[in-house]
């Protein structure tokens, strides 16, 4: 339930190497995905479906060279049939171009980035001892094995003298069951006297991430840092190399680490900005005082500042992305967003360090802004209805990714002095070419307290005004994740315009991009004014004579799935079908179960035994159950342990023991999210298969 949720999925296949060195020679028993070796999908209907969607490539953040004349990047594509993807490595050049495919292997080249003399592009790949650092060269041959280390590396960067290099490993501190008891070497069990035995989607193993600075080439006289410390760096369970930066002499790092353990960690955001110096071997909190997230460094050019983003409150995840820049020379810290109402992400310095670059998201929409240090003057440098993922500075332009939600990311050049951009990728176009979205409208709804929501209405791909379509009220997780102009490949707005829904997507309150005021109502008030506002946003757009009132669907995954079995027992029959997925059900069972404390102690109150019982467990759905009456699909995975599948299991319980249609799909090996690519066409075609049996009859 992040409200930023990157994952870092570096799903590779081991196979054997010789000598510890990747060679040329593919697996024989390994299907290498490509473009243009899958299955082409049926476009005959000339709309997205779910075979399209897993067939456009997924393209990653580029990283420029050092020259500044040459992008590189990934792209991703997956083949249904085989239950696989494969991500290979693109160049091209900076003012666009056809692309140089510079990889061709059985498994992902992930995290890839350019060696700071720009002779040789590095990245990680599987070996039989585990994922380690390779190099080519810019055209892809001359590949190179440059780190021999037992286990997977994580994540990695040279420093720009390229006299080190640094990389993310996990090392065994807490003993394992072989270690305590080596006479049962085929006992299977795990024993925790602590809390956080458990986060995301793995069990605690004993062992944590840390930091190795290894002189280069040699990959020899090797600096643990936390060295027998239990805490992590990058942080878990989503922090990669954005935590972990050089300075620009090659002489300091900073990363970011939560120095908390055990109940601690699971009750605390306490994570702060370090700076450990080569020359000295010592370490300093550039943060310390600040409770709670300190995340994403990035040193001016000049290496003279430091900015990164900070939320001020312990335990709040969501709090305010406020912009902090620390002066080495004056050895002050500034927060240079006290008077900006939003949040400030991805940070890029201009040359001369006098201004930043960064994303943030307003009225559901993500776009790039500049703070000019000098004046603290803001300025919104693009505007449009799109969402920016990412940025890097290519002279006098910025190198972009940017979505809707009709068109996946794509690398974009944006202009400084207009904010006009130029797409410089073109993946995905002859599919989109082939299918016909749907158009997206921006909708201003009044809410029950007086105050304008905007609410994103998508229409079939084939809207005919004269007709009537069932309609579906997507209800975001988070809760604080903005519904922006996002592209998912899972909750896929177009895909459910595709199947003749129109889409009802409310910015209700508790979201980011409208104010700090409007994103914290929600913490303490889970079935409260946040309901409201997905009811006059459903009852606004069930008004128009082209929505069937009496076909109305609710559907939501993590705080959306709560949401929909709160709307279940409140909806007062305005709703004919229910999807919930990975939802609350329960909270005094949820608070029970769940990992991250901290989340659960700020947003519903505390613990259900304390003394005065927090207001929020008012708000938990079994209170309602009674008054459930309404088919409902309840999916959920079994290694999802933000909300244990548990919930999932209550809710589809009791609706079988009230005699309401109501059916239970459950991925075994799968989380919070569904990422594999058969399990993800399943999901789909249940998803539709349901909805199309209660609003479609």
């Amino acid at each position: 339930m992040k409200k930023h949720i990157i994952l870092l999925a570096a799903l590779a296949m081991i196979f054997s190497s010789c000598n510890n060195k990747k060679t040329e020679e593919k697996p024989q028993d390994e299907k290498i995905i490509t473009k243009e070796n899958r299955e082409i999908p049926d476009f005959s209907k000339g709309v997205l479906t779910e075979e399209i969607l897993w067939y456009m490539g997924r393209v990653s953040a580029p990283e420029l060279s050092p020259d500044g004349k040459t992008l590189l990047y990934g792209v991703k594509y997956f083949d249904y049939h085989a239950n696989k993807g494969n991500t290979e490595l693109y160049t091209m050049p900076v003012e666009g171009g056809e692309p140089t495919q510079i990889t061709s292997s059985a498994a992902d080249e992930v995290q890839p980035i350019w060696r700071p003399d720009g002779k040789k592009i590095a990245y990680l790949y599987p070996t039989e001892q585990g994922m380690q650092v390779f190099e080519c060269n810019p055209d892809g041959t001359g590949i190179q094995q440059i780190t021999h280390v037992d286990g997977d590396i994580n994540g990695f960067s040279y420093a720009a003298d390229m006299k080190h290099i640094v990389y993310a490993k996990n090392v065994q501190i807490d003993q394992r069951i072989v270690d305590r008891y080596p006479d049962l070497p085929q006992a299977n069990a795990m024993i925790y006297d602590d809390l956080m035995y458990r986060h995301w989607n793995a069990w605690a193993d004993g062992t944590y991430s840390h930091l190795f600075i290894a002189a280069y080439p040699a990959i020899d006289n090797t600096i643990e840092l936390l060295k027998g410390e239990k805490f992590n760096a990058p942080v878990p369970p989503f922090g990669g190399m954005e935590e972990v930066v050089w300075s620009p002499d090659g002489q300091k790092i900073a990363y970011c680490c939560k120095r908390l353990s055990g109940r601690a960690f699971a009750e605390s955001t306490n994570t702060d900005v370090f700076i450990y110096d080569l020359a000295t071997q010592q370490t300093i909190n550039l943060s310390e005082g600040n409770m709670g997230y300190d995340m994403d460094p990035v040193f001016s050019p000049d290496g003279s500042k430091i900015v990164w983003w900070s939320m001020a409150t312990d335990g709040y995840e969501s709090d305010k992305h406020r912009l902090f820049v620390h002066d080495f020379n004056t050895n002050e810290t500034t927060d240079y967003s006290a008077d900006f109402d939003q949040d400030a992400t991805n940070f890029v310095w201009n040359a001369d360090g006098s201004a930043i670059y960064f994303l943030s998201c307003w009225e559901a929409t993500v776009q790039i802004y500049k703070l000019d240090l000098a004046t603290n003057a803001y300025e919104q440098i693009t505007a449009g209805d799109h969402d920016y993922n990412s940025i890097l500075l290519a002279g006098d332009k910025l190198i972009a990714t940017k979505c809707t939600h009709a068109y996946p990311q794509e690398i974009f050049a944006v202009n400084l002095k207009d904010g006009s951009d130029q797409q410089l990728t073109f993946t995905n176009k002859d599919i989109l070419d082939k299918i016909t979205p749907g158009k997206t409208e921006k909708r201003w709804v009044k809410t029950t307290d007086g105050k304008q929501m905007l609410v994103w209405v998508i229409l079939p791909p084939h809207f005919d005004p004269n007709k009537q379509y069932p309609a579906l009220l997507y209800c975001e997780g988070g809760p604080q994740s903005p519904v922006s102009q996002f592209y998912s490949f899972r909750w896929n707005f177009q895909m459910m315009a595709s199947h003749d829904y129109i889409v009802v997507a409310p910015n209700r309150r508790g979201l980011p991009g409208f104010g700090a005021e409007w994103n914290e109502q929600i913490s303490l008030d889970y079935g409260g004014q946040n309901m409201k506002d997905y009811l006059s946003a459903i009852d606004d757009v069930a008004k128009e004579s082209y929505v069937d009132e009496n076909r109305l669907g609710a559907v939501g995954a993590s705080y959306g799935g709560f949401s929909v079995y709160w709307l279940a027992g409140h909806h007062e029959k305005r709703f004919k079908a229910f999807i919930a997925h990975c939802g609350m059900f329960n909270f005094k069972s949820w608070y029970g179960t769940t990992e991250e404390l901290f989340f659960a102690n700020h947003d519903i109150g505390g613990a259900y035994w304390e003394k005065n019982v927090p207001k929020s467990y008012d708000f938990s759905p079994n209170n309602f159950i009674g008054n459930w009456d309404t088919p409902i699909l309840v999916i959920h995975g079994g290694n999802d342990f933000r909300i244990p599948y548990t919930e999932g299991m209550q809710a589809f319980d009791a609706a079988q023991m009230k005699g309401i249609p109501s059916r239970f799909l459950y991925f075994p090996d799968e989380c919070h999210f569904v990422l594999q690519p058969q399990n993800a066409i399943l999901w789909q075609r249940e998803f539709f298969r349901w909805l199309d049996q209660w609003l479609k009859k």
